[in-house]
């Protein structure tokens, strides 16, 4: 039996995958990366098995960790300066569209009034 639970990715080449399977006749949870890459495609030796007499207890381990132990302490600091490059980002692509020349035509209100040609000016 072979049962995909999930995957989350490491990196672009690589996935961690979770699943269900039989391996020497012995059924387990498998966690193992896999990787996709031009010289090989498929499971890494990295990785663990926990086989399923053991099962009961690793999900009590894995449910006993709660989300507060989980959250990074730097989270909140790169969220902050990952906020701050985006406003300095918008303001500064807005600073450059108010100095570039719109390439929209101005309203005949923004056209500037041209002054008469001499020929239409009158002789005094």
């Amino acid at each position: 039996m072979e049962k995909d639970i999930g995957k989350i990715t490491k990196r672009d080449d690589t996935d961690i995958l979770l699943r269900i399977d039989d391996f020497a006749d012995k059924r387990g949870f498998t966690i193992r990366e896999f990787v996709t890459s031009e010289r090989y495609t498929g499971f890494t030796k990295a990785g663990v098995r926990i086989l399923s007499k053991d099962w009961q207890k690793f999900k009590e381990m894995i449910n006993s960790v709660k989300d507060e132990d989980m959250v990074d302490p730097n989270a909140d600091s790169q969220a902050d300066a990952q906020a701050a490059m985006q406003a300095e980002a918008m303001a500064a692509a807005q600073a450059e569209a108010e100095t570039e020349p719109s390439s929209e035509k101005p309203s005949k209100e923004e056209l500037p009034k041209e002054a008469p040609s001499k020929e239409e000016l009158p002789d005094y």
